[in-house]
């Protein structure tokens, strides 16, 4: 079984607590800007993170390449439970499956009124608040790396990755 779910990591830092002198606001500089790097990641019961990153939102071809990368490292038949995005019931994931993909890859959607309880939404708040926070990046592939860092260390945390899964009223 895996868990998965899509997410956007801005070069806009996000501001989270910090130690600065009582009145003495800190302030960050940033150039504004809307670019982003999006994200697809799944977790497992086991406390694996698999997580695909690129420059540009995932389409039915990127769900299709993701679903390929977890039958690369995953043996035996997969679950795959996701929310209800519209690339997920795309054509493309659809001939996918009818291919042949269906005998080893079974997808479930999570029910629409339930989508903020997606396990893979605690590892997004991880990265973005705890292993990401306040950093402020100038450019996309300087997020990309630091990125890709804060992925291997959340990887070694199976106890958080566990704990995304076990959150009260989940699982």
């Amino acid at each position: 079984m895996v868990l998965v779910d899509q997410s956007g990591f801005y070069l806009l830092p996000s501001k989270v607590h910090t130690y600065a002198p009582v009145a003495q606001t800190p302030v960050i500089r940033a150039p504004l800007s809307r670019d982003h790097l999006s994200a697809m990641g799944g977790i497992t019961p086991e406390g694996k993170l698999y997580l695909m990153v690129q420059e540009r939102a995932y389409r039915g071809k990127d769900v299709v390449g993701f679903l390929k990368h977890l039958a690369r490292h995953i043996a035996g038949k997969l679950l795959v439970i996701w929310d209800g995005a519209p690339i997920h019931r795309s054509q493309v994931v659809k001939e996918y499956l009818s291919r042949g993909a269906a005998h080893r890859i079974h997808l479930e959607q999570l029910p629409g009124y339930a989508a903020d309880l997606t396990p893979a939404e605690g590892i997004w708040n991880h990265l973005k608040r705890v292993e990401l926070k306040n950093l402020c990046c100038q450019s996309l592939s300087h997020l990309h790396y630091e990125l890709c860092k804060a992925k291997e260390r959340l990887r070694h945390k199976t106890n958080v990755i566990l704990g995304c899964i076990k959150q009260p009223g989940v699982y």
